[in-house]
């Protein structure tokens, strides 16, 4: 299914500190990128000679089952890389060429590469069933920063870096602005719960560090007023930073260096901010970068780390809460359950607050992906988002009458509504669970 990327032109590769390839210097530089990638992570060479085309994962991928296109089938895919792999680095490919399932580049390699690796969630469905444990997700991942290291990248990833290198949000919210944008959230939450509940900013010596998801402030702000309400009934010494105010890390969906660039960005901002603890907000790509790259990007971390799910978890106990009389169903994001261990969190949470909390199937480690992630919420992905989300789709269609439905994650909210409407499934909130947190505590 060729979908036409809108690729940054190259005054914006340069932004991103890359020097544009030209076309005829690409296949080289491709191969460059991925002698690095095998050279610097075994377990790449292990999966691409590991897979035995057995086809389990073509059973259980939400890309394939959407599309049905061969080259979302997780094994065909990888091969796309798996074929030149063959071909320069293992004697059979070297000398038998396509007789040992090794190909050389032709003019559609990179088209191809650019086509299909984003049409993969890296929602690593797929290692779960694998009877080898290949990670097809990891080979995606390889293949969008070889391709970004030659200065192919969407053009929507490439602003979203911009904004997050020169502010510290995605959404490219300088200090003034947030500082407004508190001060009215603010008096939205006196108005509503009749107290002072306060947003910090910059705070100096607070003990904990909250890094939300920049949406909250504009499309999610019951995300960021249950953060609030949360920390305040806990009595918790708490603060945001203008500096580093995004939970999500695109880095790790397509380069690399900008994920490492992140991660020293919150090390070194808890660190001037004397935070004991960096409590990550509701995103699901953002909670691995953060709990997986962020001593790989610089040493060891020097504060407690926490997603807002285990913070709440860990703390229900000491909160005042009402139960809310509604059927809620969780989703469970790919990168908390399958990435991030948030497994049971969501779920104590809920079952504390609601009356009816009602379970997908599959659900867990095997939940299908909303066909959002990963980054992919372009508009001229619009079509394949939609056939992405359809195994989603008919999960929440077999659940029958719903209130809400509990997503955790802004990729997630961004795009289940969408899914919604596509399918004709009625009309569903989708929030967070801080949203339903927020509204249970009584203040």
């Amino acid at each position: 299914m060729n979908v036409p990327l809108h690729l940054a032109k190259e005054q914006d590769v340069r932004a991103m500190g890359l020097e544009p390839v030209p076309g005829p210097e690409r296949p080289g530089k491709l191969l460059a990128g991925l002698t690095e990638v095998r050279d610097s992570m075994r377990s790449m060479s292990v999966m691409l000679e590991t897979c035995v085309k057995c086809g389990n994962c073509m059973r259980q991928c939400h890309s394939f089952l959407g599309t049905g296109d061969y080259y979302n089938f997780p094994a065909a895919r990888a091969d796309l890389m798996r074929k030149l792999y063959r071909r320069h680095f293992t004697l059979s490919g070297r000398f038998m060429g396509r007789l040992a399932g090794a190909e050389d580049f032709d003019h559609d390699t990179i088209d191809r590469w650019a086509t299909y690796f984003y049409q993969c969630n890296e929602c690593r469905r797929c290692a779960v069933f694998c009877p080898f444990g290949v990670d097809t997700a990891e080979i995606t991942i390889a293949a969008r920063h070889i391709l970004t290291s030659i200065g192919v990248v969407p053009k929507f990833m490439q602003a979203v870096a911009a904004n997050l290198r020169r502010t510290g949000n995605n959404m490219g919210i300088p200090k003034p602005a947030l500082v407004d944008s508190v001060e009215f959230l603010q008096d939205e939450l006196k108005e509503e719960t009749g107290r002072e509940v306060p947003i910090p900013v910059d705070k100096q010596g607070s003990k904990i560090l909250y890094v939300p998801s920049s949406a909250d402030f504009f499309t999610n702000v019951d995300t960021i007023f249950g953060a609030a309400k949360l920390f305040h009934a806990l009595g918790a010494d708490w603060t945001i930073s203008s500096s580093v105010l995004e939970a999500a890390n695109f880095g790790l969906l397509f380069h690399w260096p900008a994920m490492r660039e992140h991660n020293r960005r919150l090390k070194e901002t808890a660190r001037a901010l004397g935070a004991e603890m960096v409590v990550q907000g509701e995103c699901g790509h953002g909670w691995r970068a953060a709990r997986l790259g962020s001593q790989w990007a610089s040493g060891p971390i020097p504060f407690r780390l926490l997603h807002v799910l285990e913070y709440a978890a860990e703390n229900l106990a000491r909160l005042p809460l009402k139960r809310l009389e509604m059927r809620v169903a969780l989703h469970d994001p790919c990168n908390y359950v399958r990435g991030g261990g948030i497994v049971e969190p969501p779920r104590r949470i809920l079952r504390a607050i609601v009356e009816d909390l009602v379970e997908m199937t599959p659900n867990r480690e095997e939940n299908f992906c909303c066909g959002g992630g990963s980054g992919i919420l372009m508009d001229e992905m619009m079509d394949v988002r939609m056939k992405l989300g359809r195994c989603k789709a008919e999960q929440i269609r077999a659940l029958g009458r719903l209130d809400y439905l509990a997503a955790p994650c802004s990729i997630c909210k961004a795009q289940l509504p969408h899914v919604f409407k596509h399918y004709g499934l009625g009309d569903v909130a989708v929030g967070g669970i801080l949203d339903l947190l927020g509204k249970a505590i009584v203040l």
